[in-house]
């Protein structure tokens, strides 16, 4: 609760991105009055970025919906909360009585995992929907990660995390953490993490297709074509079977398939792949070699590598790398976490791949989601099965999602829809009815995710500052109103009763530091209200040795060489030709681009975000631009099999020839959306471009990286 008695300071961590920042909010009464870096918070240590400071923006936003809204003839209208849950379930019931439980479809998206009411609560939702089609931005982003994960260690939560606080050398591939704050590598204030590398001596190297503000702190920094990252690890690969440099370490004993990977980059020689990355064989050399003198070494890999055709081989050869030279559970190398509230719990995985597939295009499930790259599809596709409704998580797929036009004219066909968001956005105009939860400084907080993913042990709960306003409601207690009307079983009475504060208290209870563990530290016995009690923040130790204690898989043994990986490193090998065909003069390949200033679309509501300097440019090499007789922001038409769109130009020398950089999350222009963004900094959406038909085949997930289009001049 405030008090209005002169100003206040309020502790809690930012939720906006992955990086989670300690903030410290002066206030007095419902007047924010400042929003700086916690300094006492262990984790972050002041660390704070744009977004942080924004916080009291987004609470106070005017255009943020409130009460629930339901389209009618005239427009949306505002209605009570009993009426928008009946009618939401009235119709999901009536549509999955006439065509079946897979007639509704459900995506939930990235601001998800950033509230733990949503991370307890949307489960129980999915479960009384029984179906088959469940989506979420996963397959758009991190999806080769937990992929990855599952086939090797049992858990698609059991991803390995760069030890970044102790690491001597650190290779980043297609990763720009100084932008994105850390990514599946929760660290807050990353780029003094970055720096500390190079002051006690080490040294981190950026390999990605464009010179960014990461690359630009770097001791190094080398370009490599999008989408040939899978050759540039093969080629380590190589060397390392060649040289005999295999050091397995105190995992000796715990793994599996190594003679399986002897002959698996045999034909993948720096000689040979140096045409391909567009790395030279000196370079690639010299990254070995000196990746494997140092004794605390670690790779790390993201959205570049994620997003693209081999994003699932990319990942799996990082850990398989990383393992096999000693740096993989290890100080300084690549290691896991061990949260308070474990997301891999004590027992062995399940299955969770391939149990079923997508109706159209017949994609496997991975952990009870089908690729969201099917999504229109299977909304437009008539049969049996045809998604007839969605019910809309947080998520703005319209635009973030491949074809994202595409997806906006099939979201428009549908019986029914219900979004559950804050803002009248791209997508949920398509909704009947729009369900908004309370969010940020309302909300109490705890990182259930991105504690599991960060770069040391840490425990901190945030209470809301500030109470919500008559008439709403938290994320969680719209899923549970809906959960009850749309489950065919009486819930349990613990369901009933139980709210995000109870769960997360068991959670921590039976936790490795939880006082029923049989850890016997000083952590011992951590309770929420232990938790709480600490403002700042709880030190739980940096990342420790986990195996193979920490294995899931069945037999407990690190599976080095999956089958289906190495069926798929088969077909790679099949295309590996000693030459490749250069692109025509106007043809270049795509790659993204992230600001710190934004992570997803609705922060662009935020003026003091958005404003300044249009963002929303496609970056071209100037030598590239000068043979096309293209100015500086000019605007330009970037074409591709399933649209164009006009955008003007930003001219630099920061990316290598024949590649080009558009952001994701712009396009604030469709008709029907309550949001304030300026005309000026509304941008155009690079998804209105993308192919949905370009994924990874192995995971599923949307390769967005590398995708060959065509720049003309207007």
């Amino acid at each position: 609760m405030i008090n209005s008695k002169g100003p206040k300071t309020h502790f809690r961590v930012c939720n906006l991105c992955e990086a989670m920042c300690g903030l410290a909010i002066q206030h007095e009464g419902d007047q924010i009055l400042s929003i700086k870096g916690d300094e006492k918070d262990p984790f972050s240590k002041g660390a704070i970025c744009p977004k942080g400071a924004m916080m009291g923006e987004v609470y106070k936003d005017p255009d943020r919906l409130r009460k629930p809204l339901k389209k009618t003839s005239n427009g949306f209208v505002e209605i009570g909360w009993e009426e928008a849950f009946d009618e939401v379930a009235n119709r999901l019931n009536a549509i999955r009585s006439s065509h079946g439980n897979n007639a509704v479809g459900i995506y939930a998206g990235n601001p998800s995992v950033h509230n733990y009411g949503t991370m307890l609560f949307l489960g129980g939702l999915k479960k009384a929907l029984k179906t088959q089609n469940s989506f979420s931005a996963t397959s758009m982003d991190q999806l080769p990660h937990h992929f990855a994960a599952y086939f090797m260690f049992g858990s698609g939560m059991r991803v390995p995390i760069p030890d970044i606080d102790r690491t001597q050398y650190m290779i980043v591939m297609g990763a720009n953490p100084i932008a994105s704050n850390g990514s599946l590598m929760t660290a807050a204030g990353v780029d003094k993490r970055l720096k500390a590398i190079q002051k006690r001596g080490g040294k981190y190297v950026v390999i990605d297709p464009r010179k960014t503000e990461t690359s630009k702190l770097a001791d190094q920094h080398i370009f490599i074509k999008p989408a040939t990252d899978v050759y540039f690890l093969l080629a380590m690969m190589h060397l390392i079977f060649k040289n005999n440099s295999i050091k397995l370490g105190h995992l000796k004993q715990h793994v599996q398939g190594l003679d399986d990977l002897k002959n698996v980059a045999k034909s993948f020689s720096p000689e040979k792949v140096t045409h391909i990355t567009g790395i030279s064989v000196e370079d690639i050399y010299q990254i070995i070699e000196e990746y494997l003198a140092t004794e605390k070494a670690v790779i790390y890999g993201r959205m570049g590598v994620s997003t693209q055709d081999h994003g699932g081989l990319c990942h799996w050869l990082i850990n398989v790398i990383n393992l096999l030279t000693g740096h993989l559970d290890t100080i300084g190398g690549s290691m896991f976490t061990n949260p308070a509230v474990p997301l891999v719990r004590n027992k062995k995985g399940k299955n969770s791949f391939d149990r079923w597939k997508s109706r159209v295009r017949g994609l496997p499930e991975f952990e009870g989601e089908i690729p969201v790259s099917t999504l229109a599809e299977e909304i437009t596709t008539e049969g049996e099965g045809q998604i007839k409704a969605m019910v809309i998580n947080a998520g703005n797929p319209v635009l973030s999602s491949p074809n994202g036009s595409q997806l906006d004219k099939a979201l428009s066909q549908l019986d029914f829809m219900v979004s559950i968001d804050i803002y009248l956005n791209e997508t949920s105009r398509q909704a009947d009815i729009i369900l908004p939860p309370t969010t940020g400084l309302e909300i109490d907080h705890y990182d259930l995710v991105f504690h599991a993913l960060a770069v040391s042990n840490d425990a901190k709960f945030s209470r809301a500052l500030f109470q919500p306003k008559y008439g709403q409601l938290h994320d969680w207690q719209i899923l549970k109103a809906l959960t009850k009307r749309l489950s065919k079983k009486k819930l349990s009475f613990f369901y009933r009763i139980s709210t995000p504060k109870i769960l997360l208290n068991l959670a921590l209870l039976t936790g490795p530091y939880g006082k029923f563990s049989s850890v016997t530290n000083f952590f011992s016995g951590l309770s929420l209200r232990k938790v709480r009690k600490s403002v700042h923040g709880i030190k739980l130790g940096p990342l420790s040795t986990m195996f193979p204690e920490g294995l899931r898989t069945s037999n407990k043994k690190i599976h080095l060489a999956p089958e289906l990986f190495l069926i798929e490193l088969e077909k790679l090998n099949l295309k590996f030709k000693d030459s490749t065909t250069p692109l025509a003069q106007n043809s270049f390949s795509m790659i993204g681009r992230r600001h710190l200033r934004s992570n997803n679309s609705w922060m662009h509501n935020t003026e003091k975000l958005i404003n300044g300097k249009n963002r929303c440019t496609v970056m071209i090499n100037s030598n590239d631009a000068e043979k096309l007789g293209i100015k500086n922001n000019e605007e330009v038409l970037v074409k591709s099999r399933v649209g164009s769109i006009k955008i003007p130009s930003e001219l630099t020398d920061s990316l290598m020839p024949g590649v080009i950089s558009i952001p994701h999350g712009f396009g604030h222009h469709k008709k029907g959306t309550q949001l304030k963004v300026a005309e000026a900094n509304a941008g155009v959406s690079v998804n209105d471009i993308t192919d949905d038909l370009r994924i990874d085949a192995l995971t599923g997930n949307a390769a967005f990286s590398g995708q060959i289009v065509e720049i003309v001049k207007l």
